[in-house]
């Protein structure tokens, strides 16, 4: 993981994001907030898994059916398995340690 900060490279309203094997942060003062780099590891776990390519199809394809079922910009992104997974367990620190194999399917 190659840690960086860029409020440029983030999208508004958005304090992280992951494209392995870098996370992008929009903020200095959130290289010391273990919960949001938590949360990033996550992703890099998921975007490993799936080979970073069949990581952003799926998340791509599944935020535009999550768009057409919720119609809102903020729910669509909520509710995408990998971010569903990553924010219910991004509080727990060693989450990573014990997480099976493709567990973001748990959560589609």
């Amino acid at each position: 993981m190659i840690l960086f900060v860029s409020k440029y490279l983030i999208p508004k309203n958005f304090r992280g994001m992951t494209i392995f094997p870098f996370v992008i942060l929009s903020h200095k003062k959130d290289k010391t907030n273990e919960v949001l780099i938590h949360h990033e590891r996550i992703h890099i776990r998921q975007q490993v898994e799936m080979l970073v390519v069949l990581f952003f199809i799926w998340y791509g394809v599944e935020f535009f059916l999550r768009f057409l079922q919720y119609k809102n910009w903020n729910l669509a992104y909520r509710n995408i398995s990998f971010e569903r997974e990553s924010y219910s367990n991004e509080n727990d620190l060693n989450y990573l340690k014990k997480r099976s194999f493709w567990m973001f399917l748990k959560y589609i």
